[in-house]
């Protein structure tokens, strides 16, 4: 199935019916008075979580939802029908952002949640509603009112407890592969990976955690360069970020510099994200000589020592031959079970969750409106550049044989 985290969609909700003017006429019975119902209020629009979806891709095939008119009202005090309202489904871990004013509606984060994103309009009301003692025969009656509108934006975040994040073929896919059930590709060549996966790693009896692999970052990658940053979103949910860092990069080029690069695109992306716990893994250790690999990491602790990332945890691994998995990922799970059982004991710290979420989310819509213009920004140069070419190669000559 296409993966998709992004989609827009246009959401109406259905019109309320109108009043009915109505007055009651029977055989022998005179001056039988007002008698006009009132309509139905309109369907409303209605977003509920669904576990069996993972992606928004439907929504690329579907971009509207329009709930049912109510009905009007009719004579003898008959209330017309409301509109039915439509649930629509989508995956655990959307957001839904309303695109004109730019507001969070509402974060899909819990199972057999609902949302209201448009309301039906209301109901109209018959004459009957208006007879008094001075007025015994109205002829007033009021229409139904239009159901909301709205244009939404769709952002789905993956739900995990850790997040992997590094350049490509840093080992991420192959890592999720070794401790998980899961089966990524895997290969030789730079962003194997195209859209993020998900894992659950086991490291006990009922203890386990969710992983989550995003496709590689390059430098520049806030303005477009490589798959961009469009998937950094799905790390926003992610208790702990693991940075993987090859020792032996294909392209020979310094992992400390690989390493800080990387963390610049994050700061850029949102400081408030990279104020995650972030630890580093140093990854395909088998690469190096069995007499080499304690010196390597030694000097590389040193070096990272004289930066900002000094106090980061430090893990030396190798997925391939399983060695040094056990250790990271018990470290994983001891203090993902620590940070649950202060959460729940703490309302403070679910507060102070809720505050880091909204700061997230706030950059990633505000990087998202960036990127969006960076790329409208070279679509334009690429039109024009391409106009000039064709002014340059002067007029089309046709021949023909007259």
């Amino acid at each position: 199935m296409q993966f998709l985290d992004e989609a827009r969609i246009r959401v109406e909700a259905g019109k309320g019916g109108n009043g009915c003017m109505s007055f009651r006429r029977e055989k022998y019975i005179e001056k039988g008075g007002p008698d006009g119902g009132d309509g139905g209020d309109g369907g409303s629009v209605h977003f509920v979580v669904d576990e069996a979806l993972n992606t928004l891709v439907d929504f690329r095939f579907q971009p509207l939802y329009r709930a049912k008119n109510g009905r009007g009202g009719s004579g003898r005090n008959k209330t017309g029908a409301k509109g039915e309202d439509i649930m629509v489904r989508v995956p655990l871990g959307t957001t839904v952002i309303e695109e004109d004013t730019l507001e969070t509606m509402g974060d899909l984060s819990e199972v057999g949640r609902t949302l209201l994103v448009a309301q039906g309009g209301w109901h109209g009301l018959g004459n009957t509603r208006f007879k008094s003692s001075t007025n015994r025969a109205p002829r007033k009656t009021t229409p139904g009112t239009p159901g909301e509108q709205r244009q939404l934006l769709l952002q789905l975040k993956l739900m995990a407890d850790v997040g992997l994040l590094g350049m490509p073929n840093a080992g991420k896919s192959t890592l999720l592969s070794a401790i998980s059930a899961s089966r990524p590709k895997i290969a030789d060549y730079p962003f194997t990976t195209l859209e993020p996966k998900l894992g659950v790693v086991r490291v006990g009896e009922e203890r386990s955690f969710v992983m989550a692999d995003i496709p590689g970052l390059i430098e520049g990658a806030s303005q477009g360069a490589g798959l961009g940053i469009q998937f950094l979103r799905h790390l926003t949910r992610n208790r702990i970020l693991l940075h993987l860092l090859d020792v032996q990069p294909l392209d020979m080029s310094d992992p400390l510099d690989n390493l800080l690069k990387v963390q610049a695109e994050l700061h850029q992306y949102s400081a408030a994200l990279a104020s995650r716990p972030c630890w580093l893994v140093l990854t395909k250790l088998d690469l190096l000589a069995p007499e080499e690999r304690d010196e390597w990491v030694e000097n590389f602790k040193l070096q990272l020592k004289q930066t900002e990332l000094a106090d980061v945890p430090v893990y030396a691994i190798s997925s391939v031959v399983q060695s040094g998995l056990q250790r990271l990922c018990g470290d994983l799970m001891t203090m993902l079970e620590t940070y649950r059982r202060e959460r729940a004991e703490n309302p403070e710290l679910e507060n102070l969750e809720m505050q880091l979420q909204k700061e997230i989310s706030a950059d990633v819509l505000e990087q998202s409106r960036n990127l969006a213009a960076v790329k409208r920004e070279r679509r334009t140069q690429l039109h024009a550049a391409k106009r000039q070419a064709d002014e340059d190669d002067g007029p089309e000559i046709i021949y023909t044989d007259e």
